[in-house]
């Protein structure tokens, strides 16, 4: 009889000798394989997805390399902090064809700088073709840049729903986005919206969606919607956001603003790669709405 840990408690089953077993380890070391792999491409060390799954970082370790028993509770609690599915990190390497395990050799062998310039052109050449892009328009960009102004105008002209991603956030869950980033962190509040931007793509073949500036910060997210409309990078100067900002009425960066305005500095310097992966750009410095707006809509007519 062997051991095999169900929903958090051992369930004895039946083997069937030594075949048994040796293919148990197999699985194992498949499985094992296969949560490594994915946490390599996610970018993540083992002990922010152990902190994230709630098990032991000695746990997480054993599991990648094919040691001991897991509890599907564990495993479950694990592919959500990879933000993968149990049929991901359960489905055995021989349904792979020969073809996809030529592709993923290859991808892997490439440095990070050319593996996400490879998986930009995939998408943009075999995702969504131009015309079905072009039917959603997705503004992206750091707050007091104009995405909100600029998105309700086009929308209302072209007659199509204007989507303020983080207010479909805050539909989803019933709660503001600072309480949720409070109670679930960075990480619970990019796995919700992420989910967020599925609904919405899936109900809206026509829209203009604002999305929050930190969207780029999650590779996946970022990658289906780049795939899925035609992106536009509003941008300012930082000067901008900031005196923006405040007219809106939120004071708190005048708290400090020196800090704060190299902090904004040196999110728009480490964004601007990813903001820069948009299909066009509307720059929005020292410009009226009336400006901005006229910019957008010629970009828009190319």
């Amino acid at each position: 009889m062997s051991d095999i840990e169900a929903s958090g408690e051992p369930v004895e089953v039946p083997a069937s000798g030594e075949t048994a077993q040796v293919g148990d380890a197999e699985f194992l070391q498949a499985l094992g394989r296969r949560v490594r792999e994915v946490r390599d491409r996610r970018g993540v060390t083992r002990k922010l997805v152990a902190r994230e799954a709630e098990v032991s970082e000695r746990h997480l370790a054993h599991l990648e390399g094919g040691e001991g028993n897991v509890s599907i509770v564990l495993l479950r609690r694990i592919a959500q902090a990879l933000n993968v599915s149990l049929v991901d990190l359960l489905a055995p390497d021989a349904e792979d064809t020969v073809e996809k395990r030529l592709i993923r050799r290859f991808l892997e062998r490439l440095p990070q700088h050319r593996l996400e310039e490879v998986v930009f052109r995939l998408m943009r050449d075999f995702g969504h073709e131009e015309s079905v892009r072009r039917k959603r328009i997705a503004l992206i960009g750091l707050r007091g840049a104009g995405k909100s102004t600029l998105g309700a105008r086009l929308a209302s002209e072209l007659g199509v729903p204007f989507v303020e991603l983080a207010r479909e956030v805050e539909r989803e869950t019933g709660i503001p986005v600072s309480e949720m980033l409070s109670l679930y962190g960075q990480s619970g509040y990019r796995r919700i919206e992420k989910r967020t931007l599925e609904r919405v793509l899936k109900a809206n073949d026509r829209m203009v969606i604002s999305t929050g500036g930190g969207i780029v910060s999650q590779q996946e997210t970022f990658d289906c919607l780049l795939g899925s409309c035609f992106t536009v990078w509003v941008r300012a100067q930082p000067e901008e956001h900031m005196a923006r900002v405040v007219a809106q009425g939120d004071l708190r960066p005048m708290a400090g603003n020196d800090e704060a305005m190299e902090d904004l500095k040196r999110i728009l310097d480490a964004r601007e790669p990813m903001y820069g992966k948009a299909d066009a750009v509307v720059d929005t410095s020292g410009e009226t709405v009336e400006q901005s707006y006229v910019k957008l809509k010629h970009l828009l007519s190319g």
